[in-house]
C-alpha cells in the first residue's frame, strides 16, 4: 500500500531531509585526499544527532555506520573505513539517511576527489542528469514507471548502464516502504502519482556493464567488472502541481 503523508508528516519529512541535505554540505566540505571514509561517518552522525534526529542507517538491518561511502566501483552500502583513505581521482558515494519525529530522510550524492578523470566527470554529470529527467515526469496523476523510463533513456542515450538490482523506493515513518521504483521501465505505467506520495527517486549508474555482486562483509555492491559507478537520489514529496524536493541543499 502507498500512503499518502498529512501536512503534519510532511513538516517532518521536511525537516528530516533538510537535515540530511546539510549533512551533504557539510561532507562536501570534508571529501579531500587523505580523509578516511570513517571521518565522514563521525562528521555525519554528531552533525544528525545535533539536530535532534537520528541516522537512519546506523543498525538497519545490523548495518554498522551512519552514512554509507561507497569508493570509484563500489555502487552502494560501502562501509566507512579508517582504513579507506581518499586519494586524488577517486569518485565517492555517500548515501545519507535521518530520522527526526518519526520520519525518515534519504539523499545520495556522489563526489569527485580533487581532480577526477573526464570518464568520472561525464558519469557523474549524466548520473545528476538522469535523476532530474526522472523528477521532472513526477507529477499528480502522472504514472510511476514514466520516472523510471526518463531515467533509463538518458543514462543508455549517454553509452552508460542502469543498476537493475537496486531501485528507488517510497519513504516516510520507515526507510523503505512501497512503492518500489525501478530506474528502467515503460512510460505510463505503474500506480498513478497522488499529492501527499513521498518517493525516494535514485538513479544507480555503472560506465561499463550493469551486473552487479556483493563483497563478503555482506554489505558492499560493486561493479562485476570493476568500473566505475554512480549514485544520485532525492527525497521528494508530490504536491499538487508537480513535486517538491525535501533533500534539497539550500
Amino acid at each position: 500500500m502507498i500512503v499518502c503523508k498529512s501536512k503534519a508528516e510532511l513538516g517532518a519529512l521536511r525537516e528530516a531531509g533538510r537535515i540530511v541535505a546539510e549533512t551533504h554540505r557539510l561532507l562536501s566540505q570534508a571529501i579531500r585526499p587523505g580523509v578516511s571514509t570513517a571521518e565522514l561517518d563521525e562528521i555525519a552522525d554528531r552533525y544528525i544527532r545535533s539536530q535532534k534526529a537520528v541516522p537512519s542507517f546506523k543498525g538497519y538491518n545490523d548495518f554498522p555506520a551512519s552514512i554509507c561511502a561507497s569508493v570509484n566501483e563500489q555502487l552502494v552500502h560501502g562501509i566507512p573505513s579508517r582504513s579507506r583513505i581518499l586519494q586524488d581521482g577517486d569518485i565517492i558515494s555517500i548515501d545519507i539517511g535521518a530520522k527526526f519525529e518519526g520520519f525518515h530522510g534519504d539523499s545520495a550524492w556522489t563526489y569527485g576527489v580533487g581532480t577526477i578523470s573526464d570518464t568520472a566527470a561525464r558519469l557523474l554529470r549524466v548520473t545528476e542528469e538522469a535523476l532530474y529527467a526522472g523528477l521532472a515526469e513526477a507529477k499528480p496523476n502522472a504514472r510511476l514507471f514514466t520516472i523510471s523510463h526518463a531515467i533509463q533513456k538518458v543514462v543508455e542515450e549517454a553509452g552508460f548502464s542502469i543498476v537493475r538490482e537496486y531501485v528507488g523506493h517510497g519513504i516516510g515513518s520507515e526507510l523503505h516502504e512501497e512503492p518500489q521504483i525501478p530506474n528502467y521501465g515503460m512510460p505510463d505505467r505503474g500506480p498513478r502519482l497522488k499529492p501527499g506520495m513521498t518517493l525516494a527517486i535514485e538513479p544507480m549508474v555503472n560506465v561499463g556493464e550493469r551486473y552487479v555482486k556483493t563483497l563478503s562483509d555482506n554489505w558492499t555492491v560493486v561493479t562485476v567488472d570493476g568500473s566505475l559507478c554512480a549514485h544520485f537520489e532525492h527525497t521528494i514529496a508530490i504536491t499538487d502541481d508537480g513535486y517538491e524536493i525535501l533533500t534539497k541543499c539550500e
